[in-house]
């Protein structure tokens, strides 16, 4: 991406992993909506920088590792952290890295993504999978740490009254990991009913559109926000009983209906939100993935070529019920 709505599809030179670093041979990398507004221009201002080789969702097989790496890796399949944390600051010495405040860099929007045949990063930034993994499936485990962090924020014990707002990639893999918790009741609420119904074999029991779940407001002992339209932060703390849990991870744009203090003040509500995943989410949506609980295979509908670049983004933003998610395959 040279600028936004400009991009090309060049050959470079194989770069060579330095100290510290791996190169990965891709196998796959997702499309997700913050990459098409990289594409449309639309990213907040210090979260992207051009050009940049987008591409922060994505699986592949290490080839080469540079000098202080265990030469063990090559071989073996992985995924990658995305965020470029500092390790020195307070909040990473907590192990909240993905709150590192040395400031914001990450693949596929400050460094080059994975939209190319190979990907250079720092390996400690890696996590290793199953031999057996299936590595079309792992690309998708970059948005399944997100929901890993949303999970671990919110909490859930066996028995309680969960509901997802929102059945796009976050929102369904957000049913699989806590239908593993074992709720008493699971519902997903969308406008887009024939796509969220896809959640009820993933775990689901329950599927509404937001008019349907009104009635339900007030029932629920978690709420995991996934969608970032911009009423679903509102009507998730409405969803949340008094003295409910509600997790916020869709990212709205400015204008966005807010959350009414005197609900929060007076149902004690607590409310979490999560940008990004920390080392820690990475390792837990590893470990689920490798035992089976997540299944992302499932959520993929299109696998596109590099040159099918404009044609996946576009897909992305049809708003077609039936565009689930959208792999590039080098």
């Amino acid at each position: 991406m040279e600028r936004p709505g400009v991009h090309r599809l060049v050959e470079v030179e194989r770069a060579e992993p330095g100290p510290g670093e791996a190169r990965v041979a891709v196998y796959a990398a997702g499309v997700c909506a913050s990459d098409r507004e990289v594409y449309a221009g639309t990213r907040a201002e210090g979260y992207v920088r051009y050009p940049v080789v987008p591409g922060h969702e994505w699986s592949g097989t290490v080839e080469a590792v540079g000098p202080g790496v265990d030469a063990a890796l090559v071989g073996r399949k992985v995924v990658g952290e995305g965020f470029r944390a500092c390790l020195v600051c307070d909040r990473c010495r907590e192990g909240a890295t993905s709150l590192c405040g040395g400031g914001y860099e990450e693949t596929g929007f400050t460094r080059p993504g994975a939209f190319a045949d190979r990907l250079v990063l720092p390996a400690r930034l890696l996590h290793v999978l199953d031999d057996r993994a299936d590595l079309r499936s792992a690309a998708l485990l970059e948005p399944a740490a997100v929901v890993a962090a949303a999970v671990s924020a919110g909490e859930p014990r066996p028995g309680e009254r969960v509901a997802v707002v929102g059945a796009g990639t976050l929102g369904l893999l957000a049913v699989q990991l806590l239908a593993a918790v074992s709720p008493a009741e699971l519902l997903v609420v969308d406008p887009r009913v024939r796509r969220a119904e896809r959640a009820l074999s993933m775990g689901a029991g329950e599927v509404r559109d937001p008019s349907g779940a009104e009635e339900l407001r007030g029932r629920y002992d978690l709420v995991v926000e996934t969608a970032g339209a911009p009423t679903t932060a509102h009507d998730s703390c409405l969803l949340a009983r008094r003295g409910g849990r509600v997790v916020l991870t869709g990212l709205p744009e400015p204008g966005a209906r807010g959350i009414d203090p005197v609900l929060l003040t007076v149902g004690q509500l607590t409310v979490r939100s999560v940008f990004g995943a920390p080392s820690a989410a990475w390792a837990h949506a590893v470990r689920a993935f490798d035992a089976g609980l997540l299944a992302p295979a499932a959520l993929i509908t299109h696998e596109l070529p590099l040159a099918g670049f404009a044609e996946a983004v576009a897909l992305v933003g049809s708003g077609d019920p039936d565009v689930g998610k959208v792999l590039l395959r080098p």
